[in-house]
């Protein structure tokens, strides 16, 4: 059986993506369950949809907006209706240069619970209206300016964070094990930077340490000290690609004690060091 932990991967072939004419046909692309590695943010603007996100059924409807994050696992089963989505979508190595962390901190637990989120008809349009304005920009000028695309996609994560805060959402009944990965993926999210280490998040909890990577992996199919280098790794990543900071600030800044462990670190999640990360 296949778990969570080996799913294929999906990314993009280019940096930016954008179309409103995204139909059933070419939804096929992902009518396999797989995990994205790009970052997707589509809008149902006519027609239904059934899918499978986060492992969790829904039916996108007119004026849902999906948002999917690194990492999200995906499947499009049926349409029930002649659908259409607007599309705008961000590769993994795109995403390198933009540091999603410090954008998303206060929803992406929320956005990754709750990855589908219905607009009034206003919201719809202007979305939609921001949607075809780039691609026609994109159409007529052949490609937008890199720096101006990380904008956007800073901006579009600024504004779904404005939609997201205060809504209210149905009350879920949860185990106590969903409880404790909600409340360690917050945890992880506020203190990737200044602790590491299983032994804190496991006391902020309230458990012992192997009670807390025996609950994620078998929620996740991975372990505590992969998440946590999940968020060391794409901060590091962002700041070799998008900021003049020699390597020593960026591992101070990540709170490594020196070059040479932040150096090793790296390599280990991503099979370079970092220097050559940045010169690739």
């Amino acid at each position: 059986m296949m778990t969570s932990n080996n799913l294929p991967l999906l990314d993009l072939p280019v940096g930016f993506v954008v179309s409103t004419a995204v139909t059933e046909q070419i939804l096929g692309f992902y009518k396999q369950t797989c995990r994205l590695k790009a970052g997707i943010f589509a809008l149902c603007v006519s027609g239904t949809l059934k899918a499978s996100i986060n492992l969790k059924e829904y039916t996108l409807q007119p004026g849902d907006l999906v948002t999917l994050i690194p990492g999200s696992i995906i499947q499009f089963c049926e349409e029930t209706d002649a659908v259409q989505l607007s599309f705008i979508g961000f590769s993994s190595s795109f995403m390198e240069g933009v540091n999603l962390i410090q954008s998303t901190t206060d929803n992406v637990t929320t956005i990754y619970e709750h990855p589908v989120l219905p607009l009034d008809i206003k919201k719809t349009q202007q979305l939609n209206d921001f949607l075809k304005l780039l691609e026609r920009i994109v159409m007529e000028e052949g490609k937008i300016n890199p720096e101006i695309v990380k904008h956007i996609l800073h901006g579009l994560m600024i504004g779904i964070g404005d939609l997201y805060r205060g809504k209210q959402w149905p009350s879920q009944t949860l185990t106590r094990s969903d409880e404790i990965q909600k409340k360690f993926l917050g945890l992880v999210m506020k203190h990737y930077i200044s602790n590491r280490q299983t032994a804190f998040y496991a006391s902020h909890l309230s458990i012992s340490p192997q009670h807390l990577c025996m609950i994620v992996k078998q929620k996740t199919g991975r372990s505590v000290s992969d998440i946590i280098a999940d968020m060391v790794i794409m901060d590091a990543k962002s700041q070799l690609k998008s900021t003049d900071l020699t390597i020593q600030e960026i591992a101070y800044s990540l709170n490594f004690p020196n070059v040479s462990f932040f150096g090793k670190y790296f390599k280990r999640y991503v099979g370079i060091s970092p220097q050559k990360f940045r010169n690739s």
